[in-house]
């Protein structure tokens, strides 16, 4: 490996730095331009898009729906940070991280906002009760796991699948170096599927939910394309609750929803504001009309 880079005694921005995402990083925070964001009619507004982060979210809402919690409809608007949506003013006043996804909740007064997957999981979990071990002693577990990921993930997708997929080059070190962090983390969830149905027993929570966005899409081939790289298939109990998560039709449901990427345009919908969004507004149905 080349020791030509020497670091700067202070590090200073070059825009035009390589890489997928080079024209939407910045080392600043703050909104570049004035728009302000869309409210529909239901009482939860979501805005994001189906990354892993994003399909947390929605597979939520639609198991909430699927168990009969009515007022857990939502309105889902698509950000797309790859245009730098995520930057307007009305999306910074409600996530002043610019990160998807943001919810804004219209049944309190004044409405509530609320920001960072983790916490709009539990959020909507403790309004409705739902998804949350049957259990009180279990509690702790989910949040273990759930807190977790939200600290696992970022070695993934920031780490390994951005050296690996989105770099302007291949470097062996930071390849080698998430990778193996990446097969660490998959052989800790494995040794404990080996035990438990789902990742608090036989309770299917929001743990679940949370890490199958990142971790199930990984070995069902989802993310980075890199499946194959990391031997997923020897991860045999992983696979065996991916397989069980991904075969929920609510899951499904929640990964169409502000999906604006990928071959497969019946999985696209783009927006999602009534439940027969599912049958008439997918990608495939609109350019068919």
């Amino acid at each position: 490996m080349s020791d030509g880079y020497t670091p700067p005694k202070v590090w200073t921005w070059e825009e035009n730095n390589g890489g997928q995402f080079a024209n939407i990083n910045r080392p600043i925070a703050g909104p570049t331009h004035d728009k302000a964001l869309e409210v529909g009619k239901h009482p939860h507004q979501l805005y994001s898009l189906a990354t892993p982060n994003g399909v947390k979210v929605t597979v939520l809402f639609e198991e909430l729906l699927a168990l009969g919690h009515t007022e857990a409809e939502y309105d889902a608007w698509l950000i797309n940070i790859g245009e730098g949506h995520q930057f307007s003013s009305g999306f910074v006043e409600v996530n002043p991280n610019s990160k998807i996804p943001a919810l804004m909740d219209h049944s309190t007064t004044p409405p509530t906002r609320i920001f960072e997957s983790g916490a709009i999981l539990l959020y909507l979990a403790e309004k409705f009760d739902a998804f949350l071990p049957s259990d009180p002693a279990k509690r702790p577990e989910m949040m273990s796991w759930l807190f977790w990921q939200m600290g696992s993930a970022p070695y993934l997708g920031g780490g390994f699948g951005h050296f690996y997929a989105y770099a302007p080059e291949k470097w062996e070190y930071p390849i080698n170096r998430f990778a193996m962090e990446t097969k660490r983390q998959l052989d800790v969830l494995d040794r404990h599927l080996a035990e438990n149905t789902f990742l608090v027993g036989d309770d299917y929570t929001i743990a679940d939910m949370a890490i199958w966005s990142w971790y199930g899409q990984l070995v069902l081939g989802r993310l980075y394309s890199a499946a194959e790289f990391l031997d997923v298939e020897s991860y045999t109990h992983v696979m065996r609750w991916a397989k069980a998560i991904d075969a929920r039709p609510a899951v499904t449901r929640g990964r169409m929803v502000n999906r604006a990427f990928g071959d497969d345009l019946s999985m696209q919908l783009h927006e999602r504001h009534d439940a027969s969004d599912f049958d008439t507004k997918t990608q495939d149905k609109l350019q068919d009309s």
